[in-house]
């Protein structure tokens, strides 16, 4: 056990000694670290909690233990690897736990922790955790901090774009950067090297299918598992039902269907959005839309990605959202009006619709700029809504019609 820590320990001092940028947050780290509650950093695999939790406490007495490591696992006994911690880490004021949530009964030894006032940030990659563990048995005693891949304003910040004020020297540099990102995503690695994103993430997708969907739910099938991912790629930003895709793919149920979408939701892969509707029955019952964590997942597949782009920017628009904070069990829906035409979002605030949203890649086309104006002054008047925006690519334009104003704004403006 001792020589695994001090591994560990060589392992953490070496992820300190790299460069790194400030990660957007929805808590200042001083806020966090002087807090007693258990902060809980959740995310996909390797968007930087680690490294996120690591530089928080750079400056700080503290203790590390990383639960993705095998040895450690095999190896593991409570009582001997918190004396050990004690005798490397002496007088330590923190303790970081690094993806916690491959420790069998990791939340019951937490708990513990917490009560003995351990002062703890632990990581994981399961969404699980928020779901079940920790509502259950940490109730009042966290705050969760969501992570997600890099947003377009920490991509440029790697280059030393300041997104706010950009000179016009970089202008051509961060609308190239603006497309790349577009279509490769904002995953760590692939930020600070484009050209490895064909083989990285595909390694990636296959890490968290197989280790975080297939070894946690002890599934066999893996071909089946590998399709049913492939079908909502494939139809990311589009309506999908349990009941179709038990159809498709000869499933024994839809609850067996409704499982294994739940399966590929907790490493955050992939996640549904509901439609809008004041009765949550109905709510329940209708097609729900799937998105994917990252826009550079669709680029390992053989699309087309010219194709794609309205896709690919709505994809964006909707892990924005989530990663300043809706949720999509409570705050963010689409919509369809009683004529059929669709919002892309509806964000809420208590039980108010608090705004309209609508993704459009080019508003050049007579015929697109009609469809998206009238579904957004549609779907305005059912749910009593005045705050209505159109985010584009590049366009920008205040459009008011029928007692409405739209605001037109492009995607970068919007997400700095």
């Amino acid at each position: 056990m001792r020589n695994i820590i001090l591994h560990q320990r060589e392992e953490r001092n070496r992820l300190l000694s790299l460069p790194y940028i400030d990660r957007q947050t929805t808590y200042p780290v001083d806020m966090l670290l002087q807090s007693p509650m258990i902060k809980l950093i959740t995310g996909p695999r390797r968007v930087g909690k680690s490294v996120f939790a690591l530089l928080a406490l750079k400056n700080t007495n503290f203790a590390y233990l990383n639960f993705d490591d095998n040895q450690l696992l095999a190896n593991w006994n409570e009582d001997i690897a918190m004396q050990t911690l004690s005798d490397v880490y002496p007088n330590f004021q923190y303790l970081l736990l690094d993806e916690v949530q491959n420790l069998p009964n990791w939340d019951l030894w937490v708990t513990t922790l917490y009560r003995r006032g351990y002062n703890l940030i632990i990581t994981g990659s399961n969404a699980h955790m928020l779901s079940q563990e920790m509502a259950t048995v940490l109730t009042g005693r966290y705050i969760p901090i969501a992570m997600y891949p890099f947003s377009l304003p920490e991509t440029l910040q790697w280059y030393d774009i300041t997104p706010t004020s950009i000179p016009t020297e970089k202008q051509a540099k961060a609308v190239s950067l603006q497309d790349e990102y577009l279509r490769l995503g904002g995953y760590p690695e692939i930020v600070k090297a484009r050209e490895l994103a064909q083989s990285y993430l595909s390694t990636l997708y296959d890490s968290i299918l197989l280790k975080d969907v297939a070894k946690r739910h002890k599934i066999r099938n893996t071909d089946g598992l590998y399709n049913l991912a492939g079908y909502l790629l494939a139809n990311f930003c589009n309506l999908i039902t349990a009941n179709d895709i038990t159809k498709e793919f000869g499933l024994k149920s839809v609850t067996t269907t409704q499982k294994f979408l739940n399966y590929l939701h907790e490493p955050y892969l992939f996640f549904y959005l509901q439609r809008f509707n004041n009765k949550l029955k109905a709510m329940k019952k209708a097609a729900r839309k799937v998105y994917v964590v990252d826009n550079g997942f669709v680029s390992t597949t053989a699309f087309n990605i010219s194709e794609n782009l309205g896709r690919l920017l709505e994809n964006q628009v909707f892990i924005e959202l989530i990663r300043q904070g809706y949720d999509t069990e409570k705050t963010l829906f689409y919509y369809r009006s009683r004529n059929d035409k669709e919002v892309d979002f509806v964000t809420r605030q208590g039980i108010k619709v608090e705004k309209l949203i609508q993704v459009c890649y080019d508003l050049t086309s007579e015929k697109t700029r009609r469809r998206e104006i009238d579904a957004l002054i549609e779907v305005a008047g059912e749910l009593k809504c005045q705050n209505l925006q159109i985010i584009s690519y590049q366009h920008k334009e205040i459009i008011k019609e029928k007692g409405f104003t739209i605001q037109v704004t492009p995607f970068m403006d919007w997400v700095n």
